[in-house]
C-alpha cells in the first residue's frame, strides 16, 4: 500500500488558500520559536499574525486549558448556560475597559465579531448604511467582506451587502459622508494590512464626534491591535476616544480561537428580542477558549508585558536601517518594511525563512515585510532577527 507524506496529504486534502503555501511542517512551538519536523528551528516574527502575544506554549495557558478540559467542554449553545470561563473572562476584560463597554458577546473569530457588530448596529439604529475605509480588513465572511477595503478580494464574490460606502482612511474631509442614515462606521485604529498605517489623532477624534452627532455607531476593529500590540492595551487609548462597539480577536484567545464584540448592556440587549435570539452561535465563547484567553490576559496584565512593547518596537526600528528599505511604518510591536516590489519582498522573506526567521507580507501591501513578534521576545533575539533580515536584504 502506498504511503503519503504529511506534505502530500496537506496539499491533497486540506483546502488551500493560495497557490504557494509555505508548507512548513511544524511539530512543536515554544516561546518565540517554531520547530519543524526536519529539526529546523525558526524564530517567529509574526506570532501567527498578532495572535501569540505571550509566545507559544505558555505554561500558564496550557495549565488553564488542561484544567478546563477536565471539567467540561461544549455544553450548550452560547448564552444559555452560566459557564465560569466566559463569565470570568468577560468580567476581567470589562474591568480594563471604559464603563460603557461593559457587555461582551464572545464569538469564534474576528470575522464573526464583525458580523455580529454590523447586525447590532443595524438593529440599534434602524438604519442600513454601513461605512468602512479603503485598505481596511475586517474578515472574509460576506458581511465582513463587504466592509473590506480592497476590490481585488471582493470582485469575485459580488453581489455583497447593499448600502455600503468606503471612505479614504485619514481623510477628514470625507467624514461629511457620515449622516443620520448611517448605521455604523467600522474602522481599524491602526490599519494593519495596508502596511501599518497610523491615523492622526485629530482624525480619529473628529470621526468620533461625527458619529456621535449623527447617531451612527462607531465600531473599532481591534482584532490585530487589541491587547497590547500598539503599546497600549487597546489602541483607541492613543486617541482619547471610546467606541460604541469594540471588536477583539486574534490574541484574545491566548492561542485558541476566540473573538468578541463588546458594547454597553443597553445596546447589546437589543439582540434579545424582536426577534428573540437575534444573534446566536453554537461554539462562540467555547469554555476552553475562554479559559485559555483569561489565563493569557492575566499573564499579559500582571507581568506588565504591554509596557515593554514600545521599547522593543523602537529597537527593531533603530536596527532595521538599510538603503533598500524605502520606508518603515510602526505602531508598537507591529511594523512594516517597504521595498520596491512584491518580488523583492518575497525574495527577502524566503531568505529569512531559509535562515531561520519567519516573517510575512501584508494583504494590501505585498511589497512590505511584516514584523509582529511575541511580546516576550528579548533584546538579544531582536538583534539576532534584525541581523538575519538585513543579511537577506543585502543579498538582493
Amino acid at each position: 500500500m502506498k504511503t503519503f507524506t504529511n506534505r502530500q496529504l496537506f496539499l491533497s486534502h486540506v483546502a488551500q488558500t493560495s497557490p504557494a503555501p509555505l508548507i512548513l511542517e511544524i511539530e512543536r512551538a515554544v516561546g518565540v520559536y517554531l520547530y519543524a519536523a526536519d529539526g529546523k528551528k525558526y524564530m517567529d516574527l509574526i506570532a501567527g499574525i498578532s495572535v501569540s502575544n505571550l509566545g507559544h506554549s505558555h505554561p500558564v495557558v496550557i495549565k488553564a486549558v488542561q484544567q478546563q478540559v477536565e471539567k467540561y467542554m461544549h455544553l450548550m449553545v452560547y448564552g444559555e448556560f452560566v459557564e465560569s470561563p466566559q463569565v470570568k473572562y468577560a468580567e476581567k476584560l470589562t474591568s480594563f475597559l471604559p464603563a460603557q463597554l461593559n457587555n461582551v458577546y464572545f464569538t469564534n473569530s474576528g470575522t464573526e465579531a464583525t458580523e455580529g457588530a454590523l447586525k447590532l448596529a443595524k438593529r440599534v439604529t434602524g438604519s442600513t448604511q454601513l461605512i468602512s475605509f479603503k485598505n481596511g480588513y475586517h474578515g472574509s465572511t460576506q458581511g465582513a467582506l463587504s466592509m473590506m477595503g480592497d476590490e481585488t478580494f471582493k470582485r469575485s464574490f459580488r453581489p455583497l451587502l447593499p448600502d455600503t460606502m468606503q471612505l479614504t482612511y485619514g481623510n477628514k474631509d470625507e467624514l461629511s459622508n457620515i449622516t443620520e442614515r448611517t448605521a455604523a462606521v467600522i474602522i481599524e485604529p491602526v490599519q494593519a494590512e495596508s502596511g501599518i498605517t497610523v491615523p492622526a489623532k485629530n482624525f480619529m477624534q473628529q470621526l468620533r464626534e461625527v458619529c456621535t452627532k449623527t447617531g451612527a455607531l462607531l465600531i473599532l476593529d481591534e482584532a490585530q491591535t487589541g491587547l497590547g500590540r500598539t503599546g497600549k492595551l487597546f489602541a483607541f487609548e492613543h486617541y482619547d476616544i471610546v467606541p460604541d462597539i469594540l471588536l477583539l480577536a486574534k490574541a484574545l484567545g491566548g492561542g485558541m480561537p476566540l473573538g468578541a464584540f463588546i458594547a454597553s448592556k443597553e445596546i447589546m440587549q437589543t439582540l434579545t428580542e424582536n426577534p428573540v435570539l437575534g444573534h446566536i452561535t453554537t461554539f462562540g465563547g467555547h469554555p476552553v477558549c475562554c479559559a485559555a484567553g483569561l489565563a493569557a490576559f492575566e499573564v499579559l496584565t500582571s507581568e506588565k508585558l504591554v509596557e515593554q512593547v514600545e521599547e522593543k518596537g523602537q529597537l527593531f526600528e533603530s536596527l532595521l536601517q538599510h538603503p533598500k528599505i524605502k520606508s518603515r511604518s510602526r505602531a508598537g510591536l507591529m511594523m512594516a518594511l517597504e521595498f520596491d516590489s512584491f518580488e523583492t519582498n518575497k525574495k527577502i522573506i524566503d531568505r529569512c525563512i531559509e535562515n531561520g526567521v519567519l516573517t510575512d507580507w501584508f494583504l494590501f501591501a505585498p511589497h512590505c515585510l511584516r514584523i509582529a513578534p511575541p511580546f516576550i521576545i528579548t533584546e538579544e533575539e531582536i538583534r539576532t532577527a534584525c541581523e538575519v533580515v538585513l543579511r537577506a536584504v543585502d543579498g538582493i
